[in-house]
């Protein structure tokens, strides 16, 4: 399965083909990439048990559930503020993605949330552990599925 340069061709047609559908039924997997259910299978326990597939999850609309409101926060943070917001952002729910940042600022937040006055709280509560600077999303003219258009180039 594994090559010089990665995983061979069949390895990364099936990451393709899960990573645009992770429902897919062996069988069809296999018919997919020229396998047999049970090769296929076994090609995705290999994939599983190096760590190239890390899970399975289900593509939710959270606008289409109410959180309408999507926003970047770029959050200064310095000294013993830095440890402490560490610890307490894995309570944050409206924080969908934390990235932690070189330059001026020390992480960039991406939130979604229902309300502008839930925004207002949650820039509250990030006060605390540094300076935040809040830039709202109008809207999303391309939003790729990061696995899809690396594996492609492959």
């Amino acid at each position: 399965m594994a090559t010089e340069q990665g995983i061979d061709l069949i390895g990364r047609k099936i990451l393709l083909e899960l990573a645009t559908d992770g429902r897919l039924p062996f069988a069809e997997l296999g018919r997919k990439v020229g396998l047999s259910p049970s090769a296929t299978a076994e090609r995705v326990r290999q994939l599983e048990s190096i760590g190239l597939i890390r899970g399975y999850r289900a593509d939710i609309d959270l606008e289409a559930l109410g959180f309408g409101i999507t926003a970047f926060i770029r959050l200064t943070c310095e000294g013993s503020r830095y440890r402490q917001f560490l610890k307490i952002l894995p309570t944050l729910q409206q924080v969908q993605e934390c990235h932690h940042l070189t330059g001026g600022d020390a992480f960039l937040l991406k939130v979604m949330l229902s309300s502008m006055s839930e925004l207002e709280v949650l820039i509250e509560s990030l006060l605390p552990y540094g300076s935040p600077t809040t830039s709202m999303v109008l809207s999303t003219p391309l939003e790729r599925k990061p696995q899809l258009a690396f594996l492609k180039n492959v």
